[in-house]
Formats: C-alpha cells, sequence, structure tokens
C-alpha cells in the first residue's frame, strides 16, 4: 500500500504537520557516497519559491538512519528522515467539521472513522513528496551512469502557454489553477517493460497517479493521437537502433521502450484548498454554509512539480533497469 517497486522499491510514511517524513529505500547497491550526491538541487526546486506557491518554507534536513557506512550506502535498506519544521496545525482545525471542497478530508474520515491526521491532510498531503524527490534523485544518479536522462517542464498553466496573466488573477480572487507538465526521456534503451500488467506505460502509470493533484496522463500524441488514421499515427521505422520517423506513440510500443524518446503529459487538477468562498458542508450542525480556507497553501502547485515527475518516472525506470539486468543474467547463464 504504501511501497512503490519491485527491486528498487520505496516506502512512504509520515504526515504534513506530524514530526517528519520517513522512506526506506531498497535495491540500492553498496558504495554510493551519500556526499557526492546532489540531493540539494532537486530539493529546492520541489519547494517553494516561485509566486504562486505556499508561504510554508521547510529546509528539509535529512537524516540518515539505517543503511550507511561511513558516508556510504551498504546494500541494505537506507532509511532518511526529513524533519518538519514550518508547521501550523491550528490552520486545519476547522476541516474537522467542515472537509474542504474537492479535498480528501471528508472520504480520508470516513475511511478511518475518524482517527486520521486532518493536520494538512495528513499523508494524503503533498508535503509526502519530499520522499518521491530523494527516492528518484538516488534512482536518477544511477540512471545517468547507464546514459539515461530525465527532463520535465511545466507546459500550461490554467490551460494556456502564457499563464503569467491568469496566475495573477487567480491570485487576486483567492483562487487556484491546475496545469500540465510534460516528461522527456532520452537514452532507454530497447524492450524495457514487461508484459502483461508491468508494461512501462502501466508502471509509469501507477506511479505517476500516486502524486497528489494528478488527475491526467497521455503518452505521446494522448487523445489527439485516438482522432488520427492508422496510416498518420504509426511511427515508420528508419534504422536498426529502433529511431522512428515520426514519435507519436511517445517511445513506447506493446508496453515496450522502442529506443526513441519517451515523452508523456501529467495533468494536475487545481489546489482543492482556496480563500475564495465556496460552498461547503458542515459535518456537525448537518447543514451547507460558506467556507474561505484559510492558511498557506499553493495557487499553483503544478510549478513545483517538474522534479517530482522526473523522480518518479527516475523511480520506475531504474526499478524496470534492475529487473531488465536480472533477466539478461539469466540469459547469459543459460
Amino acid at each position: 500500500m504504501n511501497t512503490l517497486g519491485n527491486i528498487f522499491r520505496l516506502t512512504l510514511s509520515g504526515e504534513s504537520h506530524g514530526l517528519g517524513i520517513l522512506l526506506t529505500l531498497e535495491g540500492l547497491p553498496p558504495g554510493i557516497a551519500l556526499d557526492s550526491v546532489d540531493f540539494a538541487t532537486p530539493l529546492a526546486r520541489r519547494r517553494a519559491a516561485e509566486k504562486g506557491t505556499t508561504p510554508r518554507k521547510e529546509t528539509d534536513q535529512l537524516q540518515f538512519l539505517t543503511g550507511v557506512y561511513k558516508g556510504c550506502t551498504t546494500g541494505a535498506p537506507l532509511s532518511i528522515f526529513v524533519t518538519n519544521n514550518d508547521t501550523h496545525p491550528q490552520d486545519y482545525e476547522q476541516f474537522m467539521d467542515i472537509p474542504r471542497p474537492g479535498h480528501a478530508d471528508f472520504v480520508v474520515r470516513s475511511k478511518y472513522f475518524s482517527h486520521s491526521d486532518p493536520r494538512g491532510g495528513g499523508m494524503f498531503s503533498g508535503r509526502l513528496t519530499v520522499a518521491l524527490v530523494l527516492a528518484g534523485t538516488l534512482a536518477r544518479t544511477l540512471l545517468l551512469k547507464k546514459g539515461i536522462s530525465i527532463e520535465a517542464k511545466v507546459d500550461t498553466i490554467g490551460g494556456r502557454k502564457d499563464w503569467e496573466a491568469i496566475l495573477q488573477d487567480a491570485i487576486r480572487d483567492g483562487d487556484s489553477l491546475g496545469g500540465t507538465v510534460v516528461c522527456n526521456i532520452e537514452g532507454v534503451h530497447i524492450g524495457l517493460g514487461e508484459p502483461f500488467f508491468y508494461s512501462l506505460e502501466s508502471l509509469l502509470s501507477h506511479a505517476l497517479f500516486s502524486i497528489p493533484g494528478v488527475r491526467a496522463l497521455e503518452f505521446g500524441n494522448g487523445f489527439e493521437g485516438c482522432a488520427m488514421r492508422g496510416s498518420e499515427f504509426n511511427d515508420p521505422l528508419v534504422a536498426t537502433d529502433g529511431t522512428t520517423r515520426t514519435n507519436h506513440c511517445g517511445g513506447i510500443v506493446g508496453g515496450l521502450s522502442n529506443g526513441n524518446p519517451i515523452q508523456f503529459t501529467v495533468g494536475f487538477r487545481p489546489a482543492a484548498s482556496i480563500a475564495k468562498p465556496q460552498s461547503a458542508f458542515n459535518l456537525r450542525t448537518q447543514t451547507e454554509e460558506t467556507l474561505s480556507v484559510k492558511g498557506r497553501h499553493d495557487p499553483c502547485f503544478v510549478l513545483r512539480c517538474p522534479v517530482i515527475v522526473e523522480s518518479v518516472a527516475a523511480m520506475v525506470l531504474y526499478d524496470l533497469e534492475l529487473m531488465y539486468g536480472s533477466q539478461r543474467l539469466a540469459f547469459e547463464c543459460t
């Protein structure tokens, strides 16, 4: 439930306004010098910085609890604890009786019989993505040694590529905006993925939809390709290394990488917590009322998401690389 991966496995726990976030990673090789891994840059990309993101400022202090000896990974499970420092749990007391529209407050309360942590969404908060970035940073470090690079960027906000003006309007109105992030992956060899249920798209989809706020995903031309004829959509092979003239399929055919760039677009919903008054339901009084969400929230959290998308993709690809390596070793030993 809180674990992702087969050989490279991430187990995640923690809450938005609890003591911190704990992650445990299995499948890391021994001998990685942790002080040589650049955690600071991706963590800074995930933290709030641009206008349109939350005022909450976390320093993301890391404590390596297990799996480290003399500064290097041992090959045993690596556990990292990220402390929460800038917490305001009092901002969430009103949501015990009045769940935020569009948020998980009500369904979480129902699922866990009112025993879930309501502060900042508890374990359903975007704060937990700090663990995805840490795990993905280690995976990317190892993938780079195989020549695999991953780059994601914001493509649209509020349905537009020139979003600055509409973002300012949303902030002024106490509202929020969603958007899309495009990701491009280079250097993946042919044949990564496992039929049937471990196809490359299905594993990426599973992981990407685990990011809070993701509501849509398309590979290559996606829905646009669904309106094309086969003669238009097909990607003709032009070289023995798998290069195709077009890349409508986004680098994946039959659930396997085909040697071309892997390309996909992730769609994020607008943030549910908004200051603009909206209709809500009071569970205590059993009446509808107007709610204006106070506290520190992202008018557009999509601005912080490219590094999260990159990190999740890296975890999936590194796990598949380990599975592919096991298969190759078994084949060579026959």
